[in-house]
């Protein structure tokens, strides 16, 4: 099957294997069936469903096993228990204050090492984080976004730990709080400038440019968020005011 019109077909896997997950209907191992299956299933194709899996798999839905294939819930490695103690020991601004020192690195090293077909994919979840018409979709996409900018560092640790800081997004207290903060300043606009930004400096190969656009991304949300919790604690009804 041709991949013209992939796009719109990523978002239809998206929704389909989410759809799946939630049925109930998986082996009893949580096995998925195979790319070329599910291609077949839902009659999109196969760079679709790739596309579709890995979102899930950075939201944590799916994990894989290299050669049995890939299978619901979070990979069982005992450290995701872990993962939420120390997620549920920390609060907001101490999420941020590890990103600001954590992912300009890594937008850094994506400039030196993403290929080509890396930042075309960075350039499309920018548009998708733009498109969407949700709180849930744009933080998926963003998400997303951000994940394939640090898998692209070429760094197996960064990227760990960058899984455990993003795993954070999957609190809904965190996606609320981000919302109003988008809504607060009216972000929208400028976020999709700071992300192209991001982007076209690993596109140019500049890791210093790379490095500052996203800490300037970072700040912007990180100002935003103080903003809203600041509100809470004056007033109340800000909450109310707001969303």
């Amino acid at each position: 099957m041709s991949d013209g019109g992939s796009q719109e077909n990523s978002n239809y896997a998206l929704e389909k294997l989410r759809g799946l997950l939630n049925s109930g209907s998986l082996e009893a191992d949580g096995k998925l069936p195979t790319e070329r299956a599910l291609s077949e299933t839902f009659g999109v194709s196969r760079r679709a469903i790739r596309r579709a899996l890995e979102v899930l798999e950075a939201e944590d839905r799916i994990w894989r096993r290299q050669g049995s294939g890939t299978f619901a819930g979070p990979r069982p490695d005992g450290w995701s228990n872990h993962v939420d103690s120390i997620v549920a020991g920390t609060d907001l601004m101490e999420i941020m204050e590890v990103r600001l020192r954590i992912e300009p690195q890594l937008a850094q090293l994506a400039a030196m090492r993403a290929k080509a077909a890396d930042v075309e994919r960075m350039y499309e979840l920018v548009g998708k984080i733009f498109d969407s018409s949700d709180a849930d979709g744009r933080e998926l996409w963003d998400g997303a976004l951000h994940r394939q900018i640090a898998q692209c560092a070429g760094n197996h640790f960064f990227l760990t730990i960058f899984d455990v800081i993003n795993r954070v997004r999957q609190d809904e207290a965190w996606q609320t709080i981000r919302e109003r903060a988008r809504n607060a300043s009216r972000t929208r606009t400028v976020t999709y400038g700071q992300h192209t930004a991001i982007v076209d400096a690993i596109a140019a190969r500049d890791p210093a440019r790379a490095g500052e656009a996203m800490r300037q991304h970072l700040l912007t949300l990180q100002e935003s968020l103080i903003r809203v919790t600041s509100l809470d604690h004056a007033d109340p009804n800000a909450r109310e005011e707001l969303t």
